[in-house]
């Protein structure tokens, strides 16, 4: 029987971590979303084939030598692997595109990217979008910032004007999946900057947002939705949203999603899509829940794209300064080092300042306000409407100081923004990267300011590591706490150090 999707008892869950934490910071209240989504018998289903394989090799790629072709991935530090880890056969290896004409794309996607000045691919697209093209499944190792939303996007469209057209009632044909609204709005304004030139509509979904605008465009037709996997389901259980048509499937931020409790949903979602279709899956991490995931989403003929998965290290451009503190001196040094970079020029930089908790950002944007300091705080107790606007006003520099939870450490897209100060220390070397990685993009130059406590003494080997690899100087005092712990040795803190964001301001009290 044809596939039509509905109720019923199929697979789904709770979102375990993605419930109550992230239902007001991302609009996605997990509860049981998914359960509604009736299961899918896809050995009965009749299956509509359809094209994929759009690739022609340009020839100036063709004429690229092997050994040509393996020192630009040495270069870029790209490797690429089969789905469990193993070096490409060479029949399956595919040389990088150095130029956007030589992916042979439509004229309307090549004026777009004309438009938008690119010229040269970066690492990730240079590399992954050949497979993309192919028709291949693709997981790709990626940071952010790495360019990887185009590295999905442009395939997305050349594989939606090979498909017949929508007709009245059918569901999109490209579906994206991401962890928070901000990335997701990200995404769906990149996806339009090329689409419009190519007649392909797409919308964005979320939690958090009036409902209606975003059902009436699904209702009328939309060749790609992005989305996060709440909103998603939401529409899905609803039949406001088909899966009738899909057979491009994204997962962006993959690990994001598992660390925010939404594998249940993933899988939900995963479930109502045609198992023949091709998926890309993204992540910047690669740790075994990752790893897990990936095998349930792609075949094992997947090729995995492997590229600079420390993006501090391959940013040459951030000058990195860590200081190791302890607690009772840490804020006082957090506000000299505010008050430099209020002198560094003559208007007020963009600084994002990350602290571990919602209560520690409201607190630091109430000292930093209270000498002077233009500040907002962006966390999961504000209001979608609030969030929208600190974002805006940060984005326009009319308040250049924002003080965030890792909510915004992945997603945030501002080009010039010049400093990152990590007040309470990221829980993980992964998410360092990712902080520090907000700054210097573009080519821009960018400084990463870290305070390092002894709560955070778990990390000191992997941070000194980063330092080494990025050519930035090791504070002796880091060396110190190092050698005193070994390279596998003990200490307090690990990912939640008890006291890490404690601190005496203003407004009197120990801060946590």
């Amino acid at each position: 029987m044809p596939y039509r999707g509905g109720r019923g008892g199929g697979r789904g869950g709770r979102g375990g971590r993605g419930g109550g934490d992230f239902g007001g910071v991302f609009g996605d209240s997990m509860g049981d979303l998914g359960q509604d989504l009736a299961a899918v018998n896809w050995n009965e289903a009749e299956l509509t084939p359809f094209e994929k394989e759009f690739y022609n090799e340009h020839d100036e790629v063709s004429a690229l030598t092997d050994e040509e072709a393996a020192a630009y991935r040495e270069k870029e530090s790209i490797k690429l692997l089969s789905k469990d880890g193993r070096p490409l056969p060479q029949e399956l290896v595919l040389k990088p595109v150095n130029k956007f004409y030589q992916f042979n794309l439509s004229d309307g996607v090549m004026r777009a990217i004309d438009r938008a000045g690119f010229v040269e691919p970066s690492a990730v697209q240079a590399q992954a979008m050949p497979y993309a093209l192919s028709g291949r499944n693709v997981i790709g190792i990626a940071a952010t910032g790495s360019g990887k939303t185009v590295a999905f996007v442009l395939p997305a469209l050349v594989h939606i004007q090979a498909q017949p057209p929508l007709q009245r009632g059918d569901g999109p044909i490209g579906l994206v999946l991401a962890p928070t609204r901000e990335l997701a709005v990200q995404i769906q304004k990149e996806c339009a900057k090329f689409a419009r030139d190519v007649n392909v509509r797409s919308v964005c979904i979320y939690g958090g947002a009036p409902k209606g605008p975003q059902a009436g465009a699904l209702r009328r037709g939309v060749e790609v939705v992005i989305g996060t996997p709440g909103r998603i389901i939401d529409f899905a259980t609803t039949h406001t949203l088909k899966f009738n048509r899909v057979t491009y499937l994204v997962l962006d931020e993959a690990d994001r999603m598992l660390d925010m409790g939404f594998e249940p949903q993933l899988r939900s979602i995963a479930s109502q899509i045609r198992p023949d279709r091709q998926t890309l899956f993204f992540s910047a991490t690669w740790p075994k829940e990752v790893r897990s995931l990936a095998g349930e989403f792609v075949g094992n003929d997947a090729i995995r794209v492997a590229v600079s998965v420390d993006q501090v290290k391959a940013n040459a451009d951030i000058q990195q300064i860590v200081d190791v503190v302890s607690r009772n001196e840490k804020f006082d040094k957090f506000m000299k080092v505010m008050e430099v970079i209020k002198g560094d020029s003559a208007r007020m930089p963009r600084v994002v300042v990350f602290s571990s908790t919602k209560s520690n950002c409201d607190t630091l944007e109430y000292e930093l306000s209270a000498i002077g300091f233009r500040t907002a705080a962006l966390h999961g107790d504000k209001n979608q409407r609030q969030r929208d606007w600190v974002l805006r006003q940060f984005k326009s520099g009319s308040i250049p100081v924002m003080v965030a939870t890792d909510v915004a450490a992945r997603g945030l897209d501002v080009s010039d923004l010049r400093y990152v100060v990590q007040y309470d220390m990221a829980g993980s070397i992964e998410d360092f990267c990712h902080r520090v990685g907000r700054t210097g993009r573009a080519g821009a130059k960018g400084i990463a300011y870290t305070f390092f406590c002894q709560s955070d003494v778990k990390l000191a080997a992997d941070l000194k590591s980063v330092l080494e690899r990025s050519n930035q100087d090791v504070p002796p005092k880091l060396e110190t706490l190092v050698q005193s712990m070994g390279r596998r040795g003990g200490g307090r803190g690990g990912r939640r150090g008890g006291r890490r964001g404690g601190f005496r301001g203003r407004r009197g009290g120990w801060r946590r």
